[in-house]
């Protein structure tokens, strides 16, 4: 069996990591082998710490451009970023 180099690490996933070769949503086998490679790490004893990433909540072409809810882009993007580190703050 191998021998982890970090005891513990911060895994930060994105939702268009999550979403694969699907325009939007989680795809089901990127989940799987994600959950793969987590369980992975955790049998070699290290701890980990998984922010989800959250910039799409405020940026999609749907909620932004199509229901005009009057965001200017980098506003959202600034949104999204906040909304990452606001996930990430459980650690």
């Amino acid at each position: 069996m191998s021998r982890a180099v970090f005891k513990r690490i911060v895994l930060k996933l994105s939702g268009e990591a999550l979403q694969g070769k699907k325009s939007h949503g989680i795809d089901h086998a990127v989940l799987v082998s994600i959950s793969r490679q987590i369980k992975e790490l955790r049998e070699l004893k290290v701890d980990i710490a998984i922010v989800l990433g959250a910039g799409n909540i405020f940026r999609g072409q749907e909620n932004i451009e199509h229901r005009g809810l009057g965001v200017d882009r980098s506003v959202a993007d600034y949104m999204g970023m906040l909304a990452t580190v606001i996930n990430g703050l459980a650690l």
